[in-house]
């Protein structure tokens, strides 16, 4: 089972700029308002004086509230705060769909990469078979427009092109066995001949079969 994908977290600063900000939007801090001191704060959020601190930096940066001397913080813009919320939420959102693509893509990786392991296991198994039965005749429908079409077998001269034996054709829903050299193949026949993994690819492009 695949580990749970970490999310990124906001730093602790900023959930406590965002928590001030909504609440001067909300009016619990109105215009003008002196907010309590950075240890008060830092006690409401459950958070370091120095954590408490750097969330009334950014707030101060975006204008949010003022910093003056011996004056302690001012609320004095509620637009602000409003314009420093949409853009968190926007900015969450592209981050959210950022992540969620990076997840995505992770796990097609994933499931490519079990992909391939299963063909290297069933092309794996097919070769063990056909080893283990060497004389499994392999099927080959011929329904392409290949000029190899409408010749006797003999013309083909097909165990020297390909490597392949036919023991079998079936035409027009007829089943020949063994059929003689002067057996003629047409478009939708089907050949059965037995042969390794190259003489059945071998066979598919001496009838332009994709």
């Amino acid at each position: 089972m695949a580990a749970k994908e970490k999310m990124v977290s906001n730093p602790r600063y900023q959930k406590v700029a965002l928590g001030i900000a909504q609440r001067i939007v909300d009016g619990k801090f109105p215009l003008g308002q002196k907010l309590k001191s950075r240890s008060t704060l830092s006690s409401y959020f459950n958070v370091s004086p120095e954590t408490a601190r750097k969330a009334i930096n950014v707030l101060a940066d975006l204008d949010i509230v003022s910093v003056r001397q011996g004056s302690g913080v001012i609320v004095v813009s509620r637009d602000k705060a409003i314009e420093f919320l949409e853009q968190f939420e926007a900015t969450s959102g592209l981050r959210e769909i950022k992540q969620n693509i990076q997840v995505s893509l992770r796990k097609q990786k994933e499931e490519l990469e079990a992909m391939d392991k299963m063909v290297e296991v069933f092309l794996s198994q097919a070769s063990l078979i056909r080893k283990k039965f060497p004389f499994e005749p392999f099927e080959l429908i011929l329904n392409s427009e290949s000029p190899n079409l409408g010749k006797s077998l003999a013309d083909l001269n097909l165990w020297h092109q390909t490597g392949a034996t036919v023991v079998a054709l079936k035409s027009q829903g007829e089943l020949l066995l063994s059929p003689g050299p002067y057996a003629t193949v047409r478009k939708d026949d089907t050949l059965y001949f037995v042969g390794d993994d190259r003489s059945f690819s071998r066979m598919k492009n001496l009838f332009d079969i994709l």
